[in-house]
């Protein structure tokens, strides 16, 4: 196959595809034979009958797709009142006939440029935020919860080259959980830094990221490691969401198995370093799916903790729907490894309308300037693409 055209004409053409970072650049999976929307009803039966499915060793034997934050709150039993939103689907998941590999540079030209709305609304200003920011520290010192993830939406209407922008975005911010999906009437574009679960056989990982710092010209990886091990509300972020995740891997993992493999690291993006570790276990016997997919979603890191309790908490208080934000993006292949990310730093256009979701993490020393601000950094590099 001749790649060096073959983004464009697939652009251009109706056809459906989607893009994932593979280790070694992407992959694009394409030609769906199935399209399942997900509902409230149908989520557990897809899960379960996904890797009865026979394997015939094919790259294509998965499904690919995301799950929204709505439909993964029911799954675990934590209901979400009505909220206003884009009324989009709770979930779909596609069955490729084509994969493709792709190196790291992917190349493409557009032959037409389309204006793009560069000018956002955001759901909540600096006012409305340290309101909420209020509540939220009055419950931590309740005990009802030890840290929040305060969601803000940047929004406006626009109509947008998927592709164009996917990849403009990993040319200046490559995330190792990037990802794309063009179909008929939405598209996401993702430049998620996360990855929530990797299985391959018996053995699972996690890689929670907890901790923010804004890049500067006098920091580097060194500087910004010696800062989050030295700032107190950053490491007890970090320990929190790292114990949370060892707790859930625990649930669906053999005991004594779930090990933190690499602990506080740094990871460098375009606008910000993050503070990374890695946790992983060996899973008992005849953990299904569907018990690996309640344990870890939706993901901690993006929640707050306790886990359960910190989501009653969001869902009373948001009064819009989330979305894909938060959710998880990823596949489930016929013999059951899977590998899911946590959807953040992304942008869902559905039908002209653009959506850019972030948060950041209040504990109890908490400052609601830096929170909102951090907001703000986590969603520049999605706003600069409409520039």
């Amino acid at each position: 196959m001749i790649k060096k055209n073959y983004l464009e004409d697939l652009n251009k053409s109706k056809k459906p595809f989607i893009i994932y970072k593979s280790d070694n650049g992407f992959d694009l999976y394409t030609n769906f034979s199935k399209k399942i929307i997900l509902t409230n009803k149908n989520i557990e039966k897809f899960i379960n009958n996904n890797i009865k499915l026979k394997s015939k060793n094919k790259e294509t034997d998965l499904f690919i797709g995301f799950f929204g934050y709505e439909i993964l709150n029911n799954l675990i039993g934590v209901k979400i009142k009505k909220q206003k939103g884009l009324n989009f689907p709770k979930g779909i998941f596609y069955k490729p006939e084509t994969k493709i590999k792709f190196s790291n540079k992917l190349s493409y030209n557009p032959s037409k440029f389309i204006k793009s709305n560069k000018v956002f609304n955001i759901n909540l200003n600096k006012v409305s935020y340290k309101k909420i920011f209020d509540k939220f520290k009055k419950r931590i010192k309740a005990g009802e919860t030890y840290q929040i993830k305060i969601c803000t939406k940047y929004k406006n209407t626009s109509q947008i080259d998927v592709l164009d922008f996917f990849c403009r975005l990993v040319k200046s911010n490559m995330a190792p959980e990037a990802f794309m999906i063009k179909d008929k009437n939405y598209s996401i574009i993702s430049c998620s830094p996360e990855n929530l679960i990797t299985k391959k056989s018996n053995f699972i990982t996690t890689k929670p990221i907890a901790g923010t710092l804004k890049k500067s010209k006098k920091l580097n990886k060194v500087k910004a490691l010696t800062f989050f091990k030295e700032n107190i509300k950053e490491t007890k972020e970090h320990n929190m969401i790292v114990d949370m995740e060892r707790s859930d891997l625990s649930k669906i993992c053999k005991p004594g198995t779930v090990k933190i493999l690499k602990k506080k690291t740094v990871e460098e993006y375009k606008d910000l370093y993050h503070y990374v570790s890695l946790i992983g276990g060996r899973l008992k016997d005849k953990v299904s799916a569907l018990d690996i997919v309640k344990a870890m979603m939706p993901g901690g890191s993006v929640i707050g903790c306790p886990k359960i309790s910190t989501l009653n908490l969001l869902n009373n208080q948001e009064k819009e729907n989330r979305n894909i934000y938060t959710g998880s993006f990823g596949y489930i292949k016929f013999n059951g490894d899977m590998r899911f990310n946590i959807i953040i730093r992304s942008i869902l256009n559905y039908q002209n309308q653009s959506e850019i979701s972030v948060a950041s993490g209040v504990v109890i020393d908490s400052n609601a300037k830096h929170e909102f601000n951090e907001n703000y950094i986590k969603a520049k590099a999605l706003m600069d693409l409409y520039k």
